[in-house]
């Protein structure tokens, strides 16, 4: 009996992204942080792995075993992957707290369907939840970059994650402009992976390109080129092949990915009302999410836009820095989540 009553009921915040899944929990803080991907034994249907290990299998598991993506272009593809995989992490980090009875609040896309709203809603309340709230993205990721989107001035956010990248004006806690383009991260691994076969007739896998990305890989020119070993299959001998590529190529390869997210960036602000405009090239843009880490991203949006860009500290973090502060601001969460789903 003394062991049942030692359980609490615990609040959540998810950041159920393409690439990661992040769990905040508001007295323990940040609690997983893994990708959101799941291994399937197609034969049996069972689940072999879920997130960092289920990473690891990627391009390395026998034809009757599948990594999947329960998410893909930021919102659910796979209801019951999606629910086994948030059931697996909240199981995880529930030691000593209970999931039955708790409020969880869910980050989606801004230009989600009702349908998607509702799938993604579904997965929680399969966990007994007592209260599942929908936040979309980019207000999280705003309250997460500590910008003003309480008081009647226009700040800008573009959140650039794995399937989409979000870009929105706000003020009052409400939209004034948004857009919404579903190229990201995983567009541009990609985008690598094409150009390396094209000219090099070399074939490479994802990970492989997203450790290119990271090492080598820039949207603007870099003041010296500096290269990287990539490791695949000549499509040719057909045999393994390493060969060594230069930040250039990266650049050139990312460019057309980069050039879609800077002209969402333009739309948005072409769509911003005059004294919206004044306040954002005073303040400047705040740029979250993974694809904020790509080299040279603020020079060459502050170069296009003409407005001066902040990468925001952590910008992996800035959703679910972002739930943490509306799971301590109830009236805060009420204003801004979604109605209706």
């Amino acid at each position: 009996m003394r062991s049942l009553l030692r359980i609490r009921s615990a609040d959540f915040g998810i950041d159920l992204g393409t690439a990661n899944t992040l769990i905040y929990e508001r007295q323990r803080g940040l609690l997983v942080n893994e990708p959101s991907i799941v291994v399937v034994n197609t034969r049996t249907k069972r689940t072999e792995a879920v997130g960092a290990e289920a990473r690891g299998m990627l391009g390395r598991t026998p034809f009757n075993i599948d990594a999947v993506y329960p998410l893909k272009n930021g919102v659910i593809a796979d209801l019951d992957l999606a629910s086994e995989m948030l059931k697996y992490f909240l199981r995880k980090v529930a030691k000593g707290v209970s999931i039955f009875g708790s409020r969880i609040v869910i980050c989606v896309p801004s230009e989600t369907t009702q349908v998607e709203r509702r799938a993604v809603k579904q997965a929680a309340l399969t966990l007994r939840a007592r209260e599942v709230f929908l936040v979309e993205e980019p207000i999280a990721a705003a309250l997460g970059a500590d910008l003003p989107v309480s008081e009647a001035r226009g700040s800008m956010i573009v959140d650039i994650g794995g399937g989409t990248t979000e870009i929105a004006v706000l003020s009052l806690c409400g939209f004034v402009c948004k857009g919404s383009v579903r190229v990201g991260g995983y567009h541009m691994d990609e985008a690598i992976i094409h150009y390396i076969r094209r000219k090099y007739n070399l074939l490479i896998g994802q990970s492989t390109a997203e450790k290119v990305k990271m090492e080598i890989g820039s949207a603007d020119k870099l003041p010296k080129s500096i290269r990287a070993d990539v490791k695949g299959k000549d499509l040719v001998q057909q045999v393994p092949k390493v060969l060594s590529v230069e930040s250039l190529e990266i650049q050139e390869a990312l460019s057309r990915t980069v050039s879609s997210i800077v002209r969402s960036i333009k739309t948005v602000l072409e769509r911003t009302p005059p004294e919206l405009c004044g306040d954002i090239a005073e303040s400047g843009i705040a740029v979250t999410g993974g694809g904020a880490l790509l080299r040279g991203f603020d020079r060459r949006i502050e170069r296009e836009v003409g407005i001066p860009i902040r990468i925001v500290e952590d910008p992996l973090l800035s959703v679910v820095r972002g739930t943490a502060k509306l799971l301590n601001e109830e009236s805060l969460l009420k204003r801004v989540c979604l109605r209706g789903v």
